[in-house]
């Protein structure tokens, strides 16, 4: 991490939102890359009495579900599906968004119009219902479930690149390298791209948190990967048991709504770091 990425960070443990959203992500991190050395049998094992409550047997601290799994390691390795594939849907729709609101941006004319007409035509879509569609056809499973949020997760950054491309394009600074015989790509990826990081950095932990609801929501309706537990998994196998047995479904939930929030702090926090307009704007 560079000098700047370090005073960012500072910046964000001051911010009081962006400090307990850290914290929350923090731990669902630890809880993500403990579940292999906490519960080595995985999270599949019936190891105890099906329906158990939390409280009743002190090896399940958190009870068991219908089938008599441990809820505890449940939500460790559910942590590491959903950031999983939070991450990685969200680092394809930034490098699919970027590099569609670069070359519209940059480049304009009826190269923009195409590349806008394409990105309106996939905004026009439910996001939730494409991403169903695309699972449903593919068939359920990880990089199933992370391409289809990808694919309709990207449009939003390709509008918000494109903006920025449109402005920084006119600068004096971009004017210079043109007439020095700079390539295009180095313009682009080297003078103007990291002038746009900012709202994109903000605009990734949203991406994350989307991808995590989508992932979960998806599991819940069992189109999810069955080979791995995620959250939306548990929700899942916990809705039969609603009424007798709330907390299967309740923990999962908190777990899911504690990350998002986080998230959510946390991108918040960027954009007061990172936007000095808006900074003097409050001040």
């Amino acid at each position: 991490m560079n000098t700047s990425g370090h005073s960012v960070f500072r910046r964000l443990l001051r911010h009081p939102s962006g400090l307990v959203g850290l914290l929350i992500i923090a731990l669902v991190v630890l809880m993500s890359a403990s579940a292999g050395f906490i519960f080595p049998e995985g999270p599949w094992v019936l190891g105890g009495r099906p329906r158990t409550w939390p409280g009743v047997d002190p090896a399940f601290p958190l009870g068991t579900d219908a089938l008599g799994r441990d809820m505890v390691a449940a939500l460790f390795y559910g942590a590491r599906v959903s950031l999983a594939v939070g991450a990685a849907a969200a680092l394809v729709s930034l490098v699919i968004g970027t590099l569609v609101g670069a070359i519209a941006g940059y480049y304009g004319g009826w190269l923009d119009d195409v590349l806008m007409r394409l990105t309106d035509a996939m905004q026009t879509i439910p996001s939730f219902l494409a991403a169903i569609a695309i699972v449903g056809v593919v068939g359920a499973s990880l990089s199933t479930i992370i391409i289809a949020i990808a694919v309709v997760s990207w449009p939003m950054i390709a509008r918000l690149v494109r903006a920025d491309f449109l402005r920084l394009r006119t600068y004096d600074f971009v004017q210079s390298c043109k007439i020095i015989g700079m390539s295009d790509l180095r313009i682009i990826f080297g003078q103007i791209l990291p002038n746009c990081l900012a709202p994109i950095i903000v605009s990734s932990s949203v991406l994350v948190a989307t991808a995590i609801i989508t992932e979960a929501s998806l599991a819940f309706l069992g189109l999810g990967d069955p080979n791995v537990m995620s959250w939306g998994t548990i929700l899942s196998t916990g809705r039969p048991e609603l009424r007798s047995g709330w907390y299967m479904t309740a923990f999962p939930a908190v777990a899911l709504v504690l990350t998002v929030l986080a998230l959510n702090l946390i991108g918040d926090a960027l954009n007061d770091v990172l936007n000095p307009r808006l900074k003097e704007r409050k001040s």
